[in-house]
């Protein structure tokens, strides 16, 4: 779609802040795809240019459904405390963590060690961008420590994150990262609430939370299929280094009925798609310059607003 000549010149165009997108072309339909790139792209080449592309990889990924059927079949794993002594130790921390023990419990879950190529991901596109800032952080030879707490930080670091009061009623909350969410809302009591001057003498108090997931990679072992539900960065980034295996903390789903409580949004709308197709989409894909695209997009941030009304009346007495 662009040279790489002129992906450089527009990832050094400081004027400009720029991100680089890798997408898989041949996944989504045509309209998904070209609406993707003209909200995204800096610069989107002509549509007749895009659909070509498109076609090329959807006909190809139609060759790989007869030629590599089965492929995402039975996919390896091995139990991560069998790999050697050094595991032990990370996996007994990691399994102290709330976030385990309390987003981890609908299904048998375990810490497997999972074969990369052999996973399905439902991820269309890539921030290369991002890529290049977990290699910088990994470093060329990380060790098998490092690796475990890339894939599951048990410690949970977080990426920068500003908030601000906008109006009385208005807060505002940004970050470079994708995965700002609101979390949840909670009733607390006020005995929750340390450290800070208490407004008067509080009979409750709601907590609205904006943070972070669980950041895990995480996969789903549905059908005999291994679908990658988080992670698909850091996946893709231990495969461009050349490691073949990863930990991960896997949910194994016996009934189909409980995709619906542990999968992302995408895999329950196209289950299908994921489970049924005789070549799924894979991560390996990612890596087929005839099925993705690079695309010089807009760096973007991502906001979370929330608002809240207060009303106060008075009801008759019974």
């Amino acid at each position: 779609m662009v040279t790489e000549q002129e992906i450089a010149a527009a990832v050094n165009d400081t004027a400009k802040p720029v991100d680089e997108t890798l997408y898989l072309v041949g996944q989504p339909t045509l309209r998904e795809f070209l609406r993707y790139v003209r909200a995204h792209a800096l610069n989107s080449p002509p549509e007749a240019t895009l659909c070509d592309e498109w076609h090329a990889a959807r006909n190809l990924f139609r060759d790989m459904q007869d030629e590599q059927a089965g492929i995402a079949d039975s996919p390896p794993m091995t139990p991560i405390t069998s790999m050697g002594p050094e595991y032990e130790p990370l996996v007994m921390e990691f399994l102290k963590d709330p976030l385990v023990q309390n987003g981890f419990n609908t299904v048998p879950t375990e810490v497997a060690m999972i074969e990369l190529d052999r996973l399905v991901v439902y991820q269309k596109h890539i921030d290369l961008t991002y890529v290049r800032q977990l290699e910088r952080t990994i470093g060329p030879s990380p060790s098998p420590e490092q690796i475990f707490k890339l894939c599951l930080p048990y410690d949970h670091p977080q990426p920068p994150v500003k908030w601000m009061r906008q109006q009385r009623n208005r807060w505002v909350f940004v970050s470079p990262s994708n995965d700002l969410r609101f979390l949840s809302a909670m009733p607390l009591q006020a005995n929750n609430i340390v450290d800070y001057p208490p407004p008067g003498s509080m009979a409750g108090v709601l907590g609205l939370a904006v943070g972070f997931g669980s950041n895990f990679m995480n996969a789903l072992l549905i059908e005999n299929r291994l679908i990658l539900n988080n992670g698909s960065h850091r996946a893709y980034t231990l495969r461009k280094m050349g490691l073949t295996h990863a930990p991960c903390i896997v949910q194994h789903v016996s009934r189909i009925d409980e995709v619906d409580v542990v999968a992302s949004s995408e895999i329950t709308r196209h289950r299908n798609h994921f489970l049924k197709e005789p070549r799924p989409p894979m991560l390996v894909d990612y890596f087929n310059p005839k099925l993705h695209t690079v695309i010089p997009v807009h760096r973007r941030l991502r906001q979370i607003t929330l608002k809240f009304e207060v009303e106060e009346t008075f009801i008759p007495a019974l």
